[in-house]
């Protein structure tokens, strides 16, 4: 999956990135690792009694979905010199959720060559959870 800086054109869609379903358990590892313990991600019965239908996926889980897909395009060829993302729907468990990108810009500045990708993040729904941009250095 890793990027050819030589290869890219703007306007290219990349190859994605489909991540198994959200499970409750990875929520719940997730819980541990972040120390976001907000029973809205790991508890059905607080989650319905504040009006939800159940438990939602932290939207950092989603952020580190997007952060993965752009590491495997970066490879060993390129590092990542930005990264921004906003949240869009929420995640829950089951839901599948595959990380795209385009090509956006191609360019050299201060004789380094950088690519600017469009990152997008969504649910089998065709539902955007999650959408931001990234900036390759090229080594």
């Amino acid at each position: 999956m890793a990027l050819e800086y030589t290869a890219l054109k703007e306007g290219v869609q990349l190859e994605h990135l489909t991540k198994p379903p959200v499970t409750k358990v990875q929520l719940v590892k997730y819980a541990g690792a972040s120390g976001d313990f907000n029973l809205l991600h790991t508890d059905d019965e607080f989650a319905r009694s504040i009006g939800m239908d159940g438990v939602i996926a932290h939207g950092m889980l989603v952020m580190g979905f997007l952060g993965q897909y752009v590491m495997e395009l970066a490879g060993t060829s390129a590092e990542v010199a930005q990264f921004q993302m906003r949240f869009g729907a929420m995640t829950k468990p089951g839901d599948e959720i595959t990380c795209s990108s385009m090509v956006e810009k191609i360019y050299e500045k201060d004789g380094k060559r950088y690519v600017d990708l469009e990152l997008k993040a969504e649910k089998a729904s065709e539902k955007v959870v999650g959408f931001g941009k990234a900036t390759l250095l090229f080594l």
